[in-house]
C-alpha cells in the first residue's frame, strides 16, 4: 500500500515536473529590433518629408507587440542608438554586416527586422510612375479629391546580428476594398497637419483607402514573422 501511495506521489510528481517545461519553454520569447524601413523604390506623392518607412516599422512594432510571440525593442532608444552610428535611410533594407553586430550588441539582440516598402500608392494605370502600374500623381491640392484603389505592399527580413543569416523573410501585400479618398483632404487634414499629410496610427489615417491597404500588409506581414519564430534559437 506504501509503495503503491510512492509510485502514485511519483507519478504525479514527473507528470507535474513535464507539465512545467513546455509552459517555461513557451515563455521565452525572442527579442527583436525593428529598424525603420526603406521607401527608395516608391515614388513621393504625399507632402513634405515624412517618412513612411518610420510610420509602418511603428505600426509592424504594435502588431508583434500585440501579439505576444516577441519581445520589442522601444523605438525611441533605437532612434538614440542609429543616430550613434550614423546610420542612413540607404542601410535600410540591406545593412552592412558591422552595423547589424554594433546595433546587437549594443541592444542585447540576437535579431534585427529590417524591411522594404514597394508599393504605397493608387492602383491607377492610367495615372502611374513606373514599377507596375502602382503609383500616383497626385498633388497636394488634389490629394483631398482624388479617388481609386489603394495598394500597398512591404517586404521584411529576420536577420541574426551574430551570423548575418536571414532567418525569415515575409511579404505583406494590402489593397483598399472600396474606391474613395486617398487621404483626408480639405483645409488642413488630420488636425491641421496639412493637406496630404499621413499620420499613421490615426482613426483619420485608417478611415482612408490608402490606410486601410497600409493596415491589412502590415497584418499581414506580421502574421508570417509570427509564423517564423519557431525557427529563431
Amino acid at each position: 500500500m506504501h509503495r503503491s501511495l510512492g509510485t502514485l506521489a511519483a507519478s504525479v510528481a514527473a507528470a507535474a515536473l513535464f507539465c512545467v517545461v513546455p509552459v517555461g519553454a513557451q515563455s521565452q520569447r525572442p527579442t527583436v529590433a525593428v529598424l525603420d524601413f526603406d521607401f527608395g523604390s516608391v515614388q513621393q506623392w504625399w507632402s513634405g518629408n515624412q517618412d513612411i518607412g518610420k510610420g509602418i516599422a511603428d505600426m509592424l512594432v504594435d502588431e508583434l507587440v500585440n501579439d505576444g510571440s516577441y519581445r520589442l525593442i522601444e523605438r525611441k532608444r533605437l532612434d538614440v542608438l542609429l543616430a550613434e552610428q550614423n546610420f542612413s535611410n540607404s542601410d535600410r533594407a540591406d545593412p552592412s554586416a558591422k552595423t547589424i553586430a554594433a546595433l546587437g550588441k549594443m541592444l542585447g539582440v540576437k535579431y534585427v527586422i529590417v524591411g522594404s516598402i514597394t508599393k504605397f500608392g493608387t492602383e491607377q494605370s492610367n495615372k502611374s510612375f513606373g514599377g507596375g502600374g502602382f503609383g500616383s500623381k497626385f498633388g497636394v491640392g488634389e490629394v483631398g479629391t482624388s479617388k481609386g484603389k489603394a495598394n500597398v505592399a512591404i517586404t521584411a527580413r529576420i536577420i541574426d546580428v551574430t551570423t548575418g543569416e536571414i532567418m525569415a523573410s515575409a511579404k505583406g501585400d494590402g489593397t483598399s476594398k472600396r474606391s474613395g479618398l486617398l487621404l483626408e483632404g480639405g483645409g488642413g487634414g488630420y488636425g491641421g497637419a496639412g493637406v496630404g499629410k499621413i499620420a499613421f496610427g490615426s482613426s483619420d489615417f485608417h478611415d482612408t483607402i490608402i490606410g486601410e491597404a497600409t493596415e491589412t500588409a502590415v497584418k499581414a506581414t506580421a502574421v508570417k514573422l509570427v509564423a517564423a519564430k519557431a525557427r529563431l534559437q
